[in-house]
C-alpha cells in the first residue's frame, strides 16, 4: 500500500512539473528569433517538453515500486 502512495506522489510531481514547464514565465524564455532543424525554438521547446512529460509519466506509470 506504501507503494501507491509513493507512486501517487510521482505522478503529483509531474503534473506540477508540467504546469511549471508550460506556465508563461519559461514559455516566453524561449520566445525568441531562431530556428532548430528549421523549426522554431517555441515550438521545438514545447514539443520536447511534452515528449519527455510522456515518456516520464510512462515510466511511473509502468514501475513495479
Amino acid at each position: 500500500m506504501a507503494d501507491h502512495g509513493a507512486k501517487a506522489q510521482r505522478f503529483i510531481a509531474l503534473c506540477l512539473l508540467g504546469a511549471l514547464l508550460f506556465n508563461f514565465p519559461v514559455l516566453a524564455a524561449f520566445n525568441i528569433g531562431g530556428m532548430v532543424f528549421g523549426v522554431p525554438i517555441l515550438y521545438a521547446y514545447v514539443l520536447g517538453a511534452w515528449a519527455a512529460l510522456v515518456a516520464l509519466l510512462a515510466l511511473v506509470a509502468e514501475t513495479k515500486r
